[in-house]
């Protein structure tokens, strides 16, 4: 589990919890659609949902998934719909159109591009998938990245999980959202599983990607925030810092508006 968090996790899990019914409402839908990945960011966000008391659909979308990811995710969504009558689930298992993708396109590129790209894939057909669904049934996309992923590093897959229409949690910190989920009594399995983002399909984690746990990635989130250099620090916490600095510059067109080449009216 992540380091110990600060905030106040009942005064915060209300917070959004409003934040959400009042935004659904003003937005005249009938709820949300959230990807269940058996992790903790999509096991909070789906109970923050739910706690809305509208309608909530949870999706499994698995793609050549691991078992203990798929069993994480059915653990939490039978927990869920016990807890609340307003979710409800379906799974679409997306492997046989994952491969269709790879048979119809090049491959013959660099191996390490193209496995990247791939992965990249699989996050943009279960986007797809989610809006698919999302028109049907009248629900926002609910995003689960947090605050480390979404801001910090840019962790996550431009048109894939990051093509959402609102995210609650991402504000918190991945501590915060630990904690959040002891309060929500979010399942064990998912509380001290290694946080990965499943789209290679094996079992790296998100540290082995990253270079750095979420942990550290916070802790040079914050002193980035706090104006501090590399200078500042020496051994692994320099070499923390240099990773952190190094993705959020490279992501940065993932974190900023897509930029718009602006006409001089003298030339309209």
């Amino acid at each position: 589990m992540a380091k110990k968090s600060t905030i106040q996790t009942e005064k915060v899990n209300t917070y959004i919890v409003e934040w959400l019914k009042d935004y659904a409402n003003n937005a005249k839908v009938n709820g949300f659609i959230i990807g269940i990945s058996g992790g903790v960011d999509s096991a909070v966000t789906s109970t923050l949902c739910a706690q809305t008391g509208l309608k909530v659909l949870c999706v499994e979308m698995p793609i050549h998934q691991a078992p203990n990811q798929v069993s994480r995710g059915r653990e939490h969504i039978e927990q869920l719909k016990k807890r609340f009558p307003n979710v409800s689930n379906i799974e679409t298992d997306l492997t046989s159109t994952f491969e269709a993708f790879k048979d119809s396109i090049p491959n013959d590129a660099d191996l390490a591009k193209v496995n990247l790209s791939l992965a990249n894939t699989r996050a943009r057909l279960r986007m797809t998938s989610l809006y698919y669904l999302a028109g049907i049934y009248g629900l926002l996309v609910a995003g689960t990245g947090n605050k480390v992923e979404d801001f910090g590093v840019g962790f996550y897959t431009k048109y894939g999980d990051g093509g959402v229409d609102l995210s609650p949690i991402a504000d918190l910190m991945k501590s915060d959202v630990y904690a959040l989920g002891v309060f929500l009594k979010i399942p064990d399995s998912i509380l001290t599983a290694a946080p990965t983002d499943g789209l290679f399909g094996d079992n790296r984690t998100d540290e082995d990607q990253l270079g750095a746990s979420y942990d550290e990635l916070e802790e040079a989130m914050l002193a980035d925030e706090l104006g501090k250099s590399a200078a500042d620090f020496v051994g692994r916490e320099k070499i923390v810092f240099e990773i952190y600095k190094k993705l959020n510059t490279a992501n940065q067109h993932k974190m900023n508006p897509i930029p718009v080449c602006s006409i001089p009216k003298k030339l309209k």
